[in-house]
């Protein structure tokens, strides 16, 4: 009997190791999903309320047509600029420069030994500044304070571009050997980024013209529609789309069974690339991606509202008439004379 439980807690555990290593330690999004659904009979299914709610959305009819379409495109970049922070002290200024020169000269050898130029790498002084520290001057009966000068700080960014992921490595090794591990940032670069909007501009009009299409086979005659349009272009970079976790089990059971106190560790912050999602875009351009990329998207929305009917103006009926008068003569003769009432 104890040799079958053994079996199923290994079955268990080696199953829990394998679901680990598919899913991944983030483990945020789990947390919430609720276990009503569990405890129910059959196989219920575990899902997100909100796009559950979305499926099942009640469409209200309409006479005002909206065409509201997203393009997404997402494009490597063309090169990558990376910049490192270099703090360098001396006890006097030209100490100070000389050993700042032999570091970032120290760099620029190893980057130009992998194929990196003189012309791809640039500095930046940031600043050159005195340090001072507080010098006691002992008296009879009182002590002095005076701030002297007992050294000198340089801080420099050197920046260091490069056309290829595969080469941050060897960039990050010759920043390294030379103590340099500030590492600012890592800018992304496109060479041509009007062509980007030009192509998802011809997209997003292609699929106007079949959604108008559409309509037209609905019945619609969107000639008769007034037409009201919004656009909008935006540009994304990676750095723009890091998020943060905390992946840890604070559970510690030989704490637990020696009675001792449990002390908590420090949890690494870990990070990644979470870029924008795919479901609210009607077209999609370079879907599948391995690395960070830069977003590039452009919305057009159409709003179509009826020409208001002209109403026809009812026809003037208009009566003309002739008036005829009878002018009597003494003599009793009559003559019949018309008068020109129109005037």
């Amino acid at each position: 009997m104890k040799t079958n439980n053994l079996s199923v807690l290994l079955f268990m555990f080696c199953s829990y190791c394998v679901i680990a290593q598919h899913k991944g330690n983030y483990n945020q999004i789990t947390q919430d999903i609720s276990r009503q659904n569990i405890l129910t009979s059959g196989n219920a299914a575990i899902y997100n309320p909100a796009v559950q709610q979305q499926i099942y959305k009640v469409l209200q009819p309409s006479n005002v047509l909206t065409i509201d379409v997203k393009a997404l495109q997402n494009v490597s970049a063309t090169t990558y600029t990376a910049v490192f922070n270099i703090s360098q002290i001396g006890p006097t200024a030209e100490d100070t420069n000389t050993l700042m020169k032999e570091r970032i000269n120290a760099i620029k050898k190893r980057l130009i030994s992998t194929g990196i130029t003189k012309n791809d790498i640039a500095i930046d002084v940031i600043s050159f500044v005195p340090s001072y520290e507080v010098e006691v001057t002992k008296k009879l009966f009182s002590k002095t304070y005076t701030e002297v000068p007992k050294g000198f700080e340089l801080q420099q960014n050197i920046h260091i571009q490069f056309a290829k992921t595969s080469q941050f490595e060897a960039v990050l090794e010759a920043c390294a050997k030379s103590e340099v591990y500030n590492l600012v940032k890592v800018d992304y670069f496109i060479e041509n980024i009007q062509a980007v909007y030009k192509n998802l501009q011809e997209q997003l009009l292609k699929l106007i013209e079949d959604k108008k299409a559409y309509y037209n086979v609905l019945g619609f005659d969107l000639s008769q529609y007034n037409i009201a349009i919004a656009d909008d272009k935006y540009c994304y970079f990676p750095k723009d789309f890091y998020q943060s976790y905390q992946a840890y089990n604070s559970i510690s059971f030989d704490a637990l069974k020696t009675n001792k106190t449990i002390s908590t560790a420090k949890k690494q912050t870990s990070y990644y690339y979470q870029p924008l999602t795919y479901e609210k875009y009607d077209v999609v351009i370079n879907p599948s991606i391995l690395e960070p990329v830069v977003q590039i998207g452009m919305n057009i929305k159409l709003l179509f509202t009826p020409m208001p009917k002209e109403k026809k103006q009812q026809p003037i009926t208009k009566t003309e008439i002739d008036h005829k008068y009878y002018v009597i003569s003494p003599n009793g003769t009559i003559d019949v004379k018309e008068l020109n009432t129109k005037n």
